[in-house]
């Protein structure tokens, strides 16, 4: 068997790969030929090619390594709803997701830091794309205070997004440990 037939039975859709050559991750969503079809960590759908791809082994312990459903993806989102009342005739939504990762799993022992921020991550821009895609008003991510690691990657992935505004959440709310977007389909 050829080393590019044997890629081709490593991988799997639903699979969990990092890229070979650049920083970043994803879920294999279909494989064609020498090629899968990847949606990357920031919900775009890239093709890359097999031998270009490195296996991801799955956080959830005792599950088969590394596959993960559509279902699974979006049952996991983790946020709740609030309703704001305007004058206006249309009701706002706004979103909020708690990223603590006691909030986003049962239990993290065993996890290095360096997996809990990807865990958390991989959280934030599931709901930050499900909420722009809905059209929510706003997204409340409380991420806490800490170190700042958390929020600095939640700010430097924002920086490169469209039409969104994006400041510190209400302070007599949530303290110095959350930041509030609001999605502006409208700017141009």
């Amino acid at each position: 068997m050829s080393i590019l037939a044997r890629l081709s039975v490593q991988f799997k859709e639903g699979q969990r790969v990092a890229f070979l050559y650049e920083k970043g991750y994803g879920i294999i969503r279909s494989i064609r030929g020498q090629q899968a079809m990847v949606e990357d960590e920031t919900g775009f759908d890239r093709l890359i090619p097999l031998n270009e791809l490195v296996y991801i082994h799955s956080e959830r312990y005792g599950d088969e390594p590394g596959l993960i459903t559509k279902e699974e993806v979006d049952s996991e989102l983790h946020y709740r709803v609030i309703p704001e009342k305007t004058g206006q005739k249309k009701t706002l939504v706004t979103w909020e997701v708690d990223l603590h990762i006691e909030e986003l799993l049962d239990s993290h022992q065993g996890l290095s830091n360096t997996e809990i921020l990807l865990k958390q991550m991989t959280e934030f821009r599931r709901i930050f794309k499900k909420g722009k895609a809905q059209n929510i008003h706003k997204l409340i991510v409380i991420h806490g205070v800490g170190e700042g690691v958390l929020k600095n990657e939640i700010r430097s992935f924002l920086m490169n997004q469209q039409q969104i505004e994006v400041y510190d959440a209400d302070f007599s709310e949530y303290g110095k440990g959350a930041t509030a977007i609001e999605f502006h389909p409208n700017w141009t």
